[in-house]
């Protein structure tokens, strides 16, 4: 586990989804890459009920870089709990029916992996009940662990592909971790943030 950064990607108005992962894995391949598989990273939103009082949301992602963790983030008067547990966790939920409530929401970011030297290049396209929602590139620097140490190198890199969608100034995510060991729970908020943006633009 390296430092991870989560951009979002214009789809082009001439272009379709798969046409624009077509033309981001053309150019991250004329880098040298090689292709690694597949991944995906999803997400179930629950809400509490009336009873409990204050209103919380909860989020259950999955990662299949962590096949056998589930991540939990409990969001409350603008705070936020994360909790990483096994898989049990999701059978856990079906107990919580009487304080939550599961919105009829699934949220994902699909797509194929690429390794390039010290890098790990995902192109994924996120999904909200199957309708296509954008394109999020993660790009994991794997000798990296504090994230002010090496977003200028991650960041050269992603341009190198990406071209001016990426900003020379860090995510404010990742400048809020700047000093501080990068961890999966980082790379989760990253996508929990990025999907709760997709949901926005869906109401």
């Amino acid at each position: 586990m390296g430092v991870a950064v989560l951009q979002s990607y214009p789809i082009p108005s001439d272009k379709t989804g798969t046409q624009t992962i077509e033309l981001l894995t053309r150019r991250i391949m004329n880098l040298g890459a090689t292709a690694a598989g597949q991944f995906v990273v999803d997400c179930e939103v629950y809400n509490s009920l009336p009873h409990l009082g204050q209103n919380k949301n909860l989020y259950i992602l999955h990662n299949s870089e962590y096949p056998a963790t589930v991540f939990s983030v409990i969001e409350s008067n603008n705070k936020t709990v994360s909790i990483t547990s096994d898989t049990l966790f999701d059978l856990l939920m079906l107990k919580l029916s009487n304080s939550y409530y599961q919105k009829k929401i699934k949220i994902e970011s699909r797509g194929p992996r690429f390794e390039i030297k010290d890098f790990l290049v995902k192109l994924g396209s996120v999904t909200i009940g199957g309708n296509l929602k954008g394109i999020l590139v993660e790009v994991e620097y794997f000798p990296g662990i504090v994230p002010g140490t090496c977003w200028g190198l991650i960041a050269e890199f992603m341009q190198g592909f990406l071209g001016s969608c990426v900003s020379p100034v860090p995510p404010a995510y990742i400048k809020s971790k700047a000093t501080d060991s990068f961890s999966p729970v980082d790379t989760i908020q990253q996508y929990l943030e990025q999907f709760n943006n997709a949901r926005k633009t869906t109401r």
